[in-house]
C-alpha cells in the first residue's frame, strides 16, 4: 500500500480550509503533542466537541508518535475512552507516546487533557508501511 501526503489532511493539513490546522511536535523518544483549541464548528451538542472529532485527534497524534520509525503508518486499530465533556472554544492538548514494537506494528498510548484533567485517552495500533 502507498500512501501520500497531499496536506488536505483532515487534522493537520495546511490546505484544508476546512480542517483543524493542528501542529504537531515530534520527540526523539517516540512521542508527539500539540495545543489547540477546537471551533465549536465541531461540535456534537451545545459546547462539547464531537466524539468523532476526539476520536481523530487522538488518532493523528497516535500516528505522528511513530514519525521518529516511519512516516508512513496508518491505524490498525483504536480504542478510545471518553472520560469527560471536552469543551469546545478552549484550549487542549494531545499527547501520545510509543509504548511497544513488534515488528511492523507499533502500540501507542494517548491522552486528550483540558484544564490538566485527561479528557480522553485512546490505545492505537499503527501498522508501519515501511521502516526508516
Amino acid at each position: 500500500m502507498k500512501v501520500e501526503d497531499d496536506a488536505f489532511c483532515f487534522v493537520c493539513g495546511d490546505k484544508n480550509n476546512i480542517g483543524l490546522h493542528a501542529n504537531f511536535t515530534v520527540n526523539d523518544n517516540n512521542s508527539a503533542s500539540a495545543r489547540l483549541v477546537i471551533p465549536s464548528d465541531y461540535q456534537g451538542w451545545a459546547g462539547i466537541v464531537h466524539g468523532g472529532i476526539i476520536s481523530t485527534l487522538l488518532d493523528e497524534v497516535s500516528i505522528y508518535a511513530c514519525r521518529k520509525i516511519s512516516t508512513n503508518g496508518v491505524t490498525a486499530e483504536i480504542n478510545v475512552k471518553f472520560k469527560k465533556p471536552v469543551p469546545t472554544e478552549k484550549e487542549i492538548f494531545l499527547t501520545a507516546k510509543v509504548v511497544e514494537i513488534k515488528r511492523r506494528l507499533i502500540l501507542v498510548q494517548a491522552e486528550l487533557v483540558c484544564d490538566g484533567q485527561v479528557h480522553a485517552d485512546a490505545e492505537t495500533k499503527v501498522f508501519i508501511l515501511d521502516m526508516k
